[in-house]
């Protein structure tokens, strides 16, 4: 009975969640609570989640400060530089271009949000695939699956669903799964490079003044901040065409707003003149940055310490205003709330799903169901299993409904549930196209590219890539 009733929960989850009838903080909480009382244990539902809510604060925690202090660290600049270089290095040649969108997006995602890694990647590299008829595909497929490797991080969200799900800490999955998540990210810059080469093959390849001249019919006009932008006969700026869904091709009507790829003799990525830009702090940054992330490895403090610290620190020295402090921590509240309140909201989950015995009844099933000698394989099993799961439900249904069973399956034969959640990751190359994340119709809405077109040409990549990083973990000894 608390194995049906163990699937029949997760099922409504998943079903409620994708069909977007309610939101995944809701369901975590009213659905577990409905089959809480309905196998009788409603009397130690709060129990449940208080045991929950006292393992997930530090999860919590990391989660919140993390996204303030990256969110921070874009407000003031630290990526500035990187995007200016990669523009230059890339300059008109196709094959740079399609190698810098992968670089900028892998560095940009260190934030944890793929929504703000699209906007910055799009931003900087779109005016370049438009004015050279670039695939517009190729930017939103490599920006896509670049992020999905590097979405792994502690803080970009599935290893703290892992570690949150399986109780575990987010450091212990993460720190050995690098080797295998760099192997990952190499081959995606190695895709890019070869997808650049095809694509400088069908373009040829312009000089970076080239690039720059108006194209013929096209006059200057001025902007309202200033600058001039090449414009055609019907006044919209070059490059703010809607780019339909071919190949970086098309035509349609400009996007009101949209800035022109040619703005003070240049292309343009992020805001030059915001007013959250400190530039005389950009070492002390830096510094900051690199700090953290080294002391994050090195397992100096627990993650959710160095983060909290790191944050305190670097709004006090950018912003020493208590009025500009809260200005920054209210820009970026949204994330954080969402983030936070999913992370407790699962505690009623997962508390549920463990205190009434529903996952230990299911993975008692499950075991019952894998051939005998793929058991001791439960890790492989997972990794494998993860490319569809977690395309075809969210991050949230996947790590909360589904890996707790397959870790309780995988403790049944010897494996540990650190090697389940590594092993759970190697997905999330895949996910980021997903149509189930919201952060990719960002993507494909900037990049004006039809959402068809994108998981056409991304799909068969993202899963290449994802079973790159599987076979790099097995290789490696890390799953």
């Amino acid at each position: 009975m608390l194995t049906v009733l163990g699937f029949a929960m997760i099922a409504t989850f998943l079903v409620l969640i994708m069909m977007k009838k309610m939101s995944p903080i809701a369901a975590l909480v009213l659905i577990p609570a409905l089959f809480c009382v309905a196998v009788g244990q409603g009397a130690q539902l709060g129990d449940y989640v208080l045991e929950g809510v006292g393992n997930l604060a530090p999860t919590a925690a990391m989660l919140m400060f993390a996204i303030v202090y990256f969110g921070v660290m874009i407000d003031v600049g630290l990526f500035d530089p990187i995007v200016r270089g990669i523009l230059r290095f890339c300059k008109a040649d196709p094959l740079r271009i399609v190698v810098g969108t992968a670089v900028l997006a892998a560095i940009v995602s260190l934030d944890g949000d793929g929504s703000t890694t699209f906007m910055i990647t799009v931003s900087a590299m779109y005016p370049l695939y438009k004015r050279l008829k670039m695939s517009l595909v190729v930017l939103t497929g490599i920006a896509a699956t670049a992020n999905g490797v590097m979405n792994t991080l502690p803080w970009g969200g599935p290893t703290a669903r892992a570690a949150t799900a399986l109780k575990l800490d987010a450091a212990d999955i993460f720190v050995p799964m690098i080797p295998a998540l760099g192997a990952g990210l190499l081959f995606v810059l190695l895709l890019a490079y070869v997808l650049g080469r095809r694509e400088r093959k069908r373009l040829g390849y312009l000089t970076l003044d080239e690039a720059l001249e108006p194209e013929p019919g096209t006059v200057l006009v001025k902007a309202g901040g200033g600058g001039e932008h090449a414009a055609g006969a019907g006044g919209s700026a070059v490059g703010a065409e809607d780019a339909g869904s071919g190949p970086g091709e098309g035509t349609g009507s400009p996007r009101e707003g949209h800035e022109s790829p040619l703005h003070d003799g240049g292309f343009q990525g992020l805001d030059p003149n915001r007013a959250t830009l400190r530039p005389k702090l950009y070492w002390f940054n830096a510094g900051l940055t690199l700090a953290l992330l080294t002391a994050m490895i090195m397992e100096l403090l627990p993650i959710p310490v160095l983060f909290l610290l790191g944050a305190a620190l670097a709004l006090t020295v950018n912003f020493p205003s208590m009025a500009d402090q809260k200005a920054r921590i209210a820009a970026h509240a949204d994330n954080v709330l969402n983030v936070a309140g999913m992370v407790f909201a699962a505690a009623v989950f997962t508390g549920v799903l463990t205190g009434t015995g529903m996952v230990e009844h299911m993975a008692d099933w499950l075991v019952g169901a894998i051939p005998e000698g793929m058991g001791p394989h439960m890790a492989i099993v997972t990794g494998v299993l993860s490319l569809p799961l977690t395309y075809f439900m969210s991050n949230d249904g996947f790590y909360f409904g589904v890996l707790p069973v397959l870790a309780e399956a995988g403790a049944a034969h010897g494996v540990s549930p650190l090697e389940i959640a590594r092993a759970s990751l190697v997905g999330q190359p895949l996910h980021m196209s997903s149509p189930l994340v919201p952060a990719v119709y960002v993507l494909v809405g900037m990049a004006k590219v039809e959402f068809g077109d994108h998981t056409r040409f991304t799909v068969k990549w993202a899963a290449l890539t994802s079973l790159v990083v599987l076979g790099a973990g097995i290789l490696f000894g890390i799953v």
